[in-house]
């Protein structure tokens, strides 16, 4: 298949295009041009800005593809402008989104919890919304024009030795160095994916006879407090938790008010089988405590 992916250079996204690869598909990578390419001649380079329409425009006027993954779409502008260049362009896109799309409130989500067919569309920018509020609105604009079969991929947090954010690297580094941690509520659960099992839903979701949204997460979920004895058994101290105030340094990226995870059932009943969380998360922590100490 011809495969082309936007974010394509780093963390599950590279992931994705080593599995596109390894299966002998064709695949183009658009970027900035900023972060290099990882692949040298096995792939396609296209360089180009995604929030300069007109460049974007330009750079795959005289192109087709079977699938194309959007990795870094942020925002129904972004989404209104690549559902317009991809017209009879593509056969499937497939996007990346996110658990941000539900509300924290403590309840097991399903893809039913967020239906983007009806969502109402406020167009901007990524700067006008939040994160979770940008990709309902891109879901939105995706499933309400696009003129080509869409899956939205809603990832949980991606984890792994090599994630950008730092945000699971956050929590040891600061058990390893004695500082203090804010946490509004040690009880919430949580769920997780790596970064290769999220690569391979992704490739999944473009090859398989699918659409519509779909949850991708490990099985299982994990409390914050389970989360920082795992790190503290691996580092032998004791992590300096308070529940209130604190500053930008101390507050968790991962401090949610309640319970915030999701259901796989739909996507294994798809076909696709997911790892249990705690069949790797705690040798996850044990390669980052050796890592960072």
């Amino acid at each position: 298949m011809k495969i082309l992916v936007l974010g394509g250079t780093r963390f599950f996204g590279k992931k994705l295009v080593e599995l596109c690869l390894q299966n002998n598909h064709d695949v183009t990578i658009l970027t900035r041009g900023q972060s290099g390419n990882p692949f040298g001649e096995q792939v396609q380079q296209i360089t180009a800005d995604r929030n300069d329409a007109q460049a974007l425009t330009q750079a795959l006027a005289n192109t087709t593809w079977d699938v194309v993954y959007d990795n870094i779409c942020y925002c129904p502008n972004s989404a209104h402008e690549m559902s317009q260049i991809l017209k009879n362009k593509t056969k499937k896109l497939v996007f990346t989104s996110t658990l941000a799309t539900y509300e924290a409130d403590g309840h097991m989500k399903t893809e039913a919890d967020f239906n983007p067919h009806e969502y109402e569309i406020r167009m901007g920018d990524i700067n006008d919304f939040t994160y979770g509020e940008g990709k309902r609105q891109a879901e939105a604009v995706f499933y309400q024009e696009a003129t080509f079969p869409v899956v939205a991929v809603r990832f949980p947090i991606v984890v792994g030795e090599h994630d950008y954010t730092r945000r699971l690297h956050f929590h040891v580094e600061h058990i390893l160095n004695e500082q203090p941690i804010t946490l509004p509520n040690v009880d919430a659960k949580m769920s997780f994916i790596t970064d290769e099992e999220a690569a391979a839903f992704l490739y999944f979701a473009g090859v398989a006879p699918i659409e519509g949204p779909y949850n991708a997460t490990a099985t299982g979920t994990i409390s914050l407090k389970s989360l920082l004895e795992l790190i503290e058994n691996e580092t032998n101290k004791r992590a300096k938790v308070s529940l209130i105030g604190g500053d930008e340094h101390s507050r968790s990226p991962y401090g949610i008010p309640n319970h915030w995870y999701m259901s796989n059932a739909k996507a294994q009943e798809a076909g696709f089988t997911f790892s249990q969380l705690n069949d790797w998360l705690p040798t996850l922590v044990h390669t980052l405590v050796k890592q960072l100490q």
